[in-house]
């Protein structure tokens, strides 16, 4: 296939019969194909078959238009991609950087050739797969093997930074790059709407069935006893008359199809442009204007009970700062930088004592503090003119190499094997022997660097929760550092434990040789890697920890009060500390003062510690009473999905409480064997309790869990809840999280766009979530509902008339409308008022929508459609066509005309029975407007006068003598 992307779905040959397959799938649609055939054939026929094409073909136009538009928006992206001089996943052998490095979005790539002139070599890798954040392979070259890995790789759609050219090897090219392998089909998603007017189809249908059945028996007795007898009825054929109500039946088959709602989605493209063009939801800084990414999930975004959020990037702006530290269980803050000449001007922290113990050199744990900084990392520098610029993985590690910067310890290069900063007034290069790279598993990184006089070091810095597991127990300031790191978290800072520990030659070599065997090993290399890291992250000493901040966006708690006013639960799923993330609950006010909180430490749950697992992680749970608090556990515990929760007996107290579970690490050798559930039924009840309790929050918060533990939440949620989910996020560790919910929001932050390009909504900033929701939202569903309660009156009271008029035909599937009447209702005479009503109807304006959020209720509770508004529908429309038949009958029944002849013929009933219907439709919907607009006005008026024109025009005796066998009406 070579390594064209086609993402397209149709081109010249086969956009007709593909879109025609893709739309005849949906039910209705089928539905009226198979009604156009039907009016094909002569004997079954009652209506013409143009009655029928003329919508289906318009509804069938206009989607296919649509998807035109979109696809060719694909070829236009395919082409722009498949022009680019190479676009695969490459292993990177050379770049125009003298130490062959360069830096790619967040990752560091390092070459494994310091120049490119020839090269052979073998390479063995992994298959093709979707995994974004791995790769495993050897190659072999000079009877050498060297491991490869992702920080090797060039993968496809990667932007390339400070390198102006390099040189590589393609290792999969075209399907099988992982960009590529990712791009699957994404889970369809349907609206609650779209769900239950799949029921109200099959309801309808069947009722259909039923009358038209009524009817064909009503017609086959009425045949026998009376049609059969009368001379004038008499038609030739010879057909029983079981056989012509069976004829019957699929006349009033015909008849009757526009009980059947044909299209009921035009409105919500219109409704996705309005949240394109909302400047309120524009975000200048950035030139970021909010997009609808869909145009099927608008009324849903009305309905939400649920909104599961990321914290940092989503509620923070994910700029970090570093605002404290403690050394040697001293904590420091604030101090001014006009000393050094390598500092950054828009670092600020001030804290004198600080700066003259690093200028004295006094204390040598404070410069191994900011040596370990300086040197700890994967920061990338460019030198432009006398500014350094650095280019960091994360916001965290590039606010953490600035501070060392400022301090005097100065990041100024790196290249394959070395590191070389600048230590307050001289500079020193370090060899780097080995770098063990952070994950999430982890929740650490570690290097091992030569110093220039020989000595091996290893630097570690990493989660509290790791580092202290791994520290000797001779270490110092243990209880100092942990009192700081508390008193942080409650000032809502991230932070970090820094450690060391020196290493003999000896231990180095052997360690090395273990390295170097798990890091060339193909088969569960990752498992084998950390089985050696373990090894030789032991027995750290603790220099001290960091304080980052993280500042909330603003409106952030403006916009989580008015949600929590509108009765949405809102549950925050970070990877922080406890202590961090209940602090940022208090800032963004998801957690208010007024709430009773209890620790984990605190209450019990039953008797003993249950054991819980979500997305494969233990817990050890404990019954509380505000919010859900989740803790990681060990990486090898990450097998079992299942989610349980200790028993329901602690549900009692059933006044509005607040919960929350408190996770505790928890070795799986030392876990009870009770807590385990024994089979699958437990499994599912553990899950279905857990989900339970959690829901009786009114906020809940998640720490320290995984991207793949926040997906699970969330399908915990849905799966037992049935609720109507929102999960928003701004990086790719919330991609599983956003497509997993019923609606995705991505945030265009700091961390990518990978979040955006997979969610449903997208915008700049958390506060628009509010907009999003309460305003567009809310319009959105009330205007969906209108609509389809509107559609089905109006199709009720325009069909339910040839019911009626069956009684005095006998049964034989003869139309109370002439024939274009029946073709133009639906087209032009009707659906004009209520598309405008679908696109501009407002019961109240923004402002009081965002004022008043308890108006967003009736969406939650799914009010304003359903089963109840159906039936009132349908008996509106069976009262509206009483009237529309039985007052003209009876007008007409014993009328005499001055000429003494009775007017009372079937032209004259026909066109009384229509106008009434087009003007008591179309005053209905004018009833059920609440907001006007001068098109509203003119699409009502206008829909009776085009319904005037053509009447006029069809019962013209001019167009009858053009064409007498299609216009039989003549005019008077």
């Amino acid at each position: 296939q070579g390594n064209a992307i086609k993402t397209y779905k149709y081109n010249f040959l086969t956009f007709l019969p593909l879109n025609l397959y893709e739309q005849f799938k949906r039910a209705a649609n089928l539905y009226f194909l198979c009604l156009l055939i039907l009016q094909i054939i002569p004997q079954i026929s009652t209506l013409p078959w143009y009655t029928t094409l003329v919508p289906l073909v318009l509804v069938l136009g206009i989607t296919a238009i649509k998807d035109l538009v979109d696809d060719l928006a694909r070829h236009r992206m395919d082409k722009e991609i498949n022009n680019r001089r190479c676009d695969a996943d490459i292993l990177l052998l050379s770049s125009s950087n003298p130490n062959s490095l360069c830096y790619v979005e967040t990752a560091e790539l390092d070459g494994a050739v310091s120049r490119f002139v020839s090269f052979s070599a073998l390479i063995m890798c992994e298959e093709p797969n979707n995994r974004l954040d791995k790769f495993v392979g050897t190659m072999i070259w000079d009877a050498q093997s060297y491991p490869l890995d992702l920080d090797n790789m060039l993968l496809r759609g990667c932007k390339i930074r400070n390198t102006d050219e390099c040189h590589g090897l393609v290792i999969f090219a075209g399907n099988d790059t992982k960009i590529m392998r990712n791009g699957g089909k994404t889970r369809f998603k349907r609206t609650l709407i779209d769900k239950l007017m799949n029921y109200m189809v099959y309801t309808i249908f069947g009722l259909l069935v039923l009358l038209c059945a009524g009817l064909a028996i009503g017609h086959t007795y009425w045949y026998e006893s009376i049609g059969s007898k009368a001379w004038y009825l008499y038609d030739g054929l010879g057909y029983s008359s079981s056989y012509r109500g069976f004829l019957s039946f699929w006349g009033y088959i015909i008849i009757l199809n526009t009980m059947v709602p044909i299209s009921l989605y035009v409105i919500r493209l219109g409704q996705s442009k309005f949240i394109n063009w909302d400047l309120q939801m524009y975000y200048a800084d950035k030139d970021t204007p909010a997009k609808a990414r869909t145009t099927t999930l608008n009324e849903q975004l009305g309905q939400i009970e649920y909104i599961f959020s990321d914290k940092t990037g989503t509620l923070t702006q994910n700029i970090m700062a570093f605002k404290k530290c403690t050394i040697k269980g001293r904590t420091y803050g604030e101090t001014n930088h006009h000393w050094n000449k390598h500092a950054d001007n828009k670092f600020q922290f001030e804290d004198s004592f600080l700066v003259s113990c690093i200028r004295s050199k006094k204390d040598p744990q404070i410069l191994e503090f900011f040596k370990l900084l300086s040197l700890c990392h994967t920061v990338m520098v460019e030198h432009k003119g006398d500014e350094l610029v650095y280019q960091a993985a994360s916001p965290d590690e590039g606010a953490l190499v600035t501070a060392a910067r400022n301090f005097g310890f100065v990041f100024l290069s790196r290249t394959q094997d070395t590191i070389t900063i600048m230590e307050l007034d001289h500079e020193e290069t370090y060899e780097m022997l080995a770098l063990l790279d952070f994950n999430s598993d982890r929740k650490r990184m570690s290097i091992i660097l030569r110093f220039p006089d020989g000595k091996i070091r290893l630097y570690c810095k990493g989660a509290d929760t790791v580092i202290y597991q791994r520290l000797d127990p001779n270490s110092q300031n243990k209880e100092t550092t942990q009192e700081a790191l508390d008193i942080f978290a409650n000032e809502t800072l991230r932070t970090l434990c820094l450690c060391y520990k020196d290493i003999s030659q000896a231990e180095f070599d052997a360690w090395s040789q273990k390295h170097q065997a798990a890091s060339v090993s193909m088969g569960n290399r990752d498992e084998a890697l950390d089985l050696v890291y373990e090894e030789i992250e032991k027995n750290l000493l603790l220099i001290g920890a960091t304080a980052i901040e993280d500042k909330l966006q603003d409106g952030v708690p403006e916009t989580i009060a008015k949600l929590a006013k509108a009765d949405i639960k809102i549950w925050v799923l970070t990877g922080d500390k406890k202590e961090t993330a209940e602090n940022i609950g208090f800032s963004c006010q998801l957690l208010t003062e007024d709430m009773k909180i209890h620790y984990g430490e605190d209450v019990k749950c039953v008797s003993a510690d249950v054991c819980e697992c979500v997305s494969g992680l233990r817990f050890s749970v404990w019954f509380l009473t505000l919010f859900l608090f989740l803790s990681q556990c060990s990486a090898e515990e990450q097998t079992d999905p299942k989610a349980q929760r200790p028993s329901r007996t602690v549900q009692q107290e059933r006044p509005r409480h607040h919960w929350r579970l408190a996770g505790r690490y928890t070795n799986s050798s030392s876990a009870p064997d009770s807590s385990q559930p024994v089979d699958d039924w437990e499994k599912e009840k553990r899950q279905e309790d857990f989900v339970d309790m959690a829901c009786e929050c009114s906020a809940v918060i998640c720490c320290r869990v995984t991207p793949k533990q926040k997906a699970n939440v969330v399908s915990l949620v849905k799966r037992y809840k049935k609720a109507v989910t929102l999960s928003i996020g701004d990086g790719a560790n919330d991609v599983n999280m956003i497509k997993t919910a019923d609606i995705g929001v991505g945030i265009s932050g700091q961390e990518g766009m990978q979040a955006v390009m997979s969610s449903d909504y997208a915008f700049a900033q958390f506060r628009y979530l509010q907009r999003l929701l309460l305003v567009h939202g809310r319009w959105s569903y009330i205007r969906m509902c209108k609509f389809l309660r509107y559609f089905f009156y109006k199709n009720f009271a325009f069909t339910l008339v040839h019911f009626w008029f069956s009684f005095f035909n006998g049964f034989s599937s003869q139309t109370a409308y002439e024939d274009w009447f029946i073709t133009l209702y639906n087209v032009c005479y009707s659906s004009l008022p209520v598309l405008l009503v679908g696109l501009l109807d407002q019961d109240v304006n923004d402002k009081l929508s965002l004022r008043f959020p308890k108006l967003y209720l009736p969406g939650q509770q799914g009010s304003l459609f359903n089963y109840k508004n159906f039936f009132i529908s349908l008996f509106h429309g069976v009262f509206t066509s009483l009237m529309i038949f039985f007052i003209p009958y009876g007008a007409f029944l014993q009328t005499m005309g001055q000429d003494g002849e009775a007017p009372s013929d079937y032209q004259s009933f026909a066109v009384v029975a229509a106008s009434s219907l087009i003007i008591t439709v179309n005053l209905q919907i004018s009833l059920n407007t609440s907001y006007w607009t001068f098109v509203n006005c003119f699409a009502v008026l206008g829909s009776i006068a085009i319904y005037f024109g053509v009447m006029f025009d069809i019962h013209s005796a001019g167009i009858h003598v053009i064409f007498p066998t299609t216009f039989t009406f003549t005019g008077g």
